[in-house]
């Protein structure tokens, strides 16, 4: 079982560490407006250019909005996690009572504020500057909210398992990992778009479904209970699967020595 006290202590460490670390306040902030900010201004670009293209402003920066949940969610697992392998402080860890379960529930809810905050703070940017809204997407954004945050824990876990093996020689994978799937995912174009290959690749995908709803949605303020249905279910295969892997590799690392990861 659980205990919440503990999880409660993690998430209390990792607040702590983020409000004495610059860098940890400012990615949840300046990534994104920069992004935003220049993307906004290259759909600008073409938009005056084309200005009968006027929907291709908003599939871009909606595109980049809902993308920052992923990436954020994964993020915030792989970073927290090579926090601690940077400060030699596995050992430590689990020399106290603390399981890896409450671990694991740990990264997940502090990954899940900031993923809100950065989320919240860049629609208010996208608004600000480019008139971006999501009113169109009303009560769909709860469970677009939900699978796009299963999505990118199921890719957090999956690189998490190979750093807790393997440790900070292969720490590129925390900031890169989810990436991988970006283009598979439809993120700012239509699915149409990807060679016939690549399309199938996205049929396993949950983020593929998602971000062409957001993009229904955002166009027609309609969109197919199935893409909801289809990634939810994908997002629960592959978030067992990738915990698995995390639980597994763990205890073949701490059986090999959790004090050599650097």
């Amino acid at each position: 079982m659980i205990n919440f006290n503990r999880v409660f202590a993690m998430i209390y460490r990792y607040t702590i560490n983020m409000r004495h670390s610059f860098d940890r306040i400012t990615d949840m902030f300046y990534w994104p407006a920069m992004d935003i900010l220049i993307w906004g201004l290259t759909s600008a670009y073409f938009l005056k250019n084309n200005p009968d293209q006027n929907h291709l402003q908003f599939a871009i920066i909606g595109g980049l909005v809902f993308w920052i949940v992923v990436w954020r969610a994964q993020y915030e697992v792989t970073t927290n996690l090579l926090a601690e392998l940077w400060d030699k402080n596995i050992v430590n860890i689990f020399a106290s009572p603390l399981k890896l379960s409450e671990w694991v529930t740990a990264f997940m809810l502090f990954g899940f504020i900031k993923t809100i905050i950065s989320f919240s703070f860049s629609l208010f940017i996208a608004f600000l500057l480019y008139g971006f809204s999501i009113v169109p997407i009303g009560l769909f954004l709860f469970p677009i909210m939900v699978n796009l945050i299963l999505s990118g824990w199921a890719a957090g876990f999956l690189v998490a398992g190979f750093l807790i093996r393997y440790g900070g020689t292969i720490q590129t994978l925390a900031w890169a990992g989810v990436y991988l799937i970006a283009p598979f995912s439809a993120v700012y174009y239509s699915l149409g778009t990807l060679p016939a290959w690549a399309q199938q690749v996205s049929h396993f995908l949950p983020t593929s479904y998602m971000f062409e709803g957001i993009r229904q949605l955002l166009f027609t303020g309609t969109m197919s209970s199935d893409k909801l249905l289809i990634s939810f279910v994908l997002n629960i295969i592959y978030l067992s699967i990738s915990l698995r892997f995390f639980f597994y590799m763990f205890n073949k690392s701490k059986k090999l020595g959790l004090g050599r990861l650097i």
